[in-house]
């Protein structure tokens, strides 16, 4: 080996099990494998599948409204995931809501069903860190999942607002019984 991709192996190889044990590896890609998608999700804001700049951190920076519907018989809590694959290290989490109530068909614009919690997002803080795109199609994930156990409970961890992203992927995968997913393109800075 030169020197130069010894060098770029070693750096790849420790950086790995760093992604690993924050969780951005294996964690998402389970989940859409294994929870079959049957539900529905919609948002009024989100029409033909473009994001306004107002739910963006180039507008007001608060997430849009979310629908969603078809949960199935056995789902004891909801949690709701916002993320972005095309980011350099995938996925980066916008937002994580924990312990929906099943009862529960919407999330309004910035307003949490009463008893959800949020985990950290990727900047490591717990709510809505508003998507600042600044190049267009950057495709936004607003994905569903119904689980079948009640989430703060679940796998035994007491998971409450500020839990780590890790630790609410772990839980969300072990009891995700279904999921469904509306995808939105944001179109990057604003034209002046």
């Amino acid at each position: 080996m030169t020197g130069g991709l010894a060098w770029r192996t070693a750096a790849l190889m420790a950086t790995v099990p760093l992604l690993a044990a924050c969780g951005l590896l294996g964690g998402p890609q389970q989940l859409r494998q294994d929870a079959p998608q049957v539900m529905t999700v919609t948002s009024p804001a989100l029409g033909q599948g473009i994001m306004p700049g107002e739910y963006t951190c180039h507008g007001r920076g608060r997430p849009p409204p979310i629908y969603w519907s078809g949960a199935p018989q056995g789902t004891k809590s909801l949690a709701l995931v916002v993320d972005d694959a095309d980011t350099p290290i995938t996925p980066y989490i916008y937002w994580i809501v924990l312990d929906i109530s099943p009862a529960t068909s919407d999330i309004q614009a910035g307003l949490l069903p009463p008893g959800a919690r949020q985990a950290d997002n990727s900047r490591g803080f717990p709510g809505y860190d508003a998507p600042c795109p600044i190049h267009g199609g950057h495709k936004y994930r607003f994905t569903i999942y119904a689980l079948s156990s009640a989430y703060a409970m679940s796998s035994g961890l007491r998971l409450g607002n500020g839990a780590s992203a890790k630790a609410a992927w772990t839980a969300i995968a072990r009891s995700a019984i279904a999921r469904g997913r509306l995808t939105a393109t944001a179109n990057g800075l604003p034209s002046h």
